[in-house]
């Protein structure tokens, strides 16, 4: 089972999502910005690592909201760990989407998520999560 780390970056009641190239894998899906674990790596280090890479940004990271696992109708399988992140240093770059934006957590049930995301999508937008 893959091991991913993601992001809830927060902006008052907006959510930052990240829309992957055509050339991805899900093309064109939206998703929240992180990455897989390496082999040894804590998850608040990949976190880091793949905001920096993804963002170029130094975030601050918070507690883990969510953690998911997920079965894709291929059969791969991902365990998603989510954490809250409030605050960063740097400014946004957007180094490898489509597309980066700040949406209004009510919003997010209208964006084409991947399918591991869905679930949590719908709480972000009820506010039962962050």
């Amino acid at each position: 089972m893959k091991q991913v780390v993601a992001a809830i970056m927060k902006r008052a009641d907006d959510i930052l999502i990240c829309q992957r190239t055509k050339h991805q894998p899900m093309p064109l899906k939206w998703e929240f910005p992180g990455g897989k674990i390496e082999p040894g790596e804590q998850p608040r280090d990949a976190l880091r690592r793949e905001l920096l890479e993804e963002l170029g940004i130094d975030p601050v990271i918070g507690d883990e909201v969510s953690r998911i696992r997920h079965i894709y109708k291929n059969g791969g399988a991902v365990e998603l760990r989510f954490y809250v992140v409030h605050d960063f240093q740097g400014e946004l770059d957007n180094r490898i989407f489509r597309d980066i934006r700040w949406v209004h957590r009510g919003q997010l049930p209208e964006f084409d998520f991947l399918d591991a995301d869905k679930e949590l999508v719908r709480e972000l937008a009820n506010g039962k999560i962050v």
